[in-house]
């Protein structure tokens, strides 16, 4: 089969839309519709839908959109190798991933450590939710990602390798200014009476299972479309919010946090790919595990060693941002 073809139809998935895929691979839409619809041929099968505003995958075509796109990545990493073993480069570049937190925190100061031990390294962080940087693993996107067992979980996928970092416990992020500033950890009820801000389903969830637990509620009255904005709301005095613990280092300096009694935690992972590793993922593995380790000592995960998929398909308490 044309691999340029797998790519019309890849890029037609992702744009759900036929001219602007054609836009985009510089073909005529007529000529984009006359490749998928010869796929389409090949494979016996309908791969796409119109719908009221555009087009979409089949169930068929959805499974082998996800195919093609990591045959599709899979090729290009073959170009680049070829291309970096005629121009003489011995080392291709580490892509890393990592949710919006942890690539905030402690993945920059690994990788600063990686540098130093490792001299010059071309490397790139692409920060994500935990389920995208996975399918960006196993695509080939990514030599490493950096990603948490927040609700919904990590799947357990033979694809890749799992490394347990530790757990992850949650913060109060307040403004420099507010009366808890300063204080001790504080138990959700001191709390109570707050305006909430909170940038996904998922954190805010949380919030509202750690209050329910106090028999209280937490007014969730401003959304933000970020952990930066959710922060900026913050530090302008609008609201208060839970962050993951990992982030306290890397806050703006016109934030401050205050600990909760018994707080939610996450659990924070590596995850590799079993094939094709990057010859620089083994040690920045380690450095991650040292950058996560210098927050708090990482316990094992509940009722496991450290690379049990089992147990990191449980998820703990945690949030989607990160």
């Amino acid at each position: 089969m044309d691999l340029t073809v797998w790519r019309a139809f890849v890029t037609v998935c992702r744009t759900g839309s036929l001219s602007a895929a054609a836009a985009e691979l510089h073909h005529t839409q007529s000529a984009v519709s006359r490749q998928i619809a010869g796929l389409e041929r090949q494979l016996g099968v309908l791969l796409v839908e119109r719908h009221a505003r555009g087009v979409r995958p089949t169930p068929a075509g959805e499974v082998f959109r996800r195919h093609a796109l990591a045959t599709l990545n899979e090729a290009d990493r073959a170009v680049r190798a070829v291309r970096d073993a005629r121009d003489g480069v011995c080392d291709r570049p580490l892509a890393i991933g990592a949710t919006p937190s942890l690539a905030a925190g402690i993945v920059p100061e690994a990788v600063r450590s990686l540098l130093q031990q490792a001299g010059s390294v071309r490397w790139s962080l692409l920060p994500g939710l935990s389920a995208q940087l996975h399918g960006r693993v196993v695509a080939g996107d990514l030599d490493l990602a950096v990603v948490t067992d927040a609700p919904p979980g990590l799947a357990v996928d033979p694809r890749v390798e799992r490394r347990f970092l530790g757990l992850d416990e949650m913060v109060v992020v307040l403004p420099v200014g507010h009366p808890l500033a300063g204080c001790g950890p504080v138990r959700i009820e001191a709390l109570a009476d707050q305006t909430w801000v909170e940038d996904n389903e998922g954190s805010a969830a949380l919030l509202g299972r750690h209050a329910a637990r106090a028999g209280v509620s937490a007014r969730i009255d401003l959304a933000a479309a970020d952990l930066p904005g959710k922060l900026a709301l913050v530090a302008t005095g609008h609201a208060i919010a839970l962050v993951p613990g990992a982030l306290t280092r890397a806050l703006r300096a016109d934030v401050t946090t205050v600990g909760l009694v018994d707080p939610p935690t996450r659990g924070v992972y590596t995850i590799t790919p079993r094939r094709d590793a990057h010859p620089r993922a083994a040690p920045l593995l380690e450095l991650l595990a040292a950058a996560f380790a210098s927050i708090r000592p990482a316990p094992a995960p509940p009722g496991s060693g450290t690379t049990d998929d089992q147990a990191a398909a449980q998820p703990h308490d945690g949030i989607t941002d990160a």
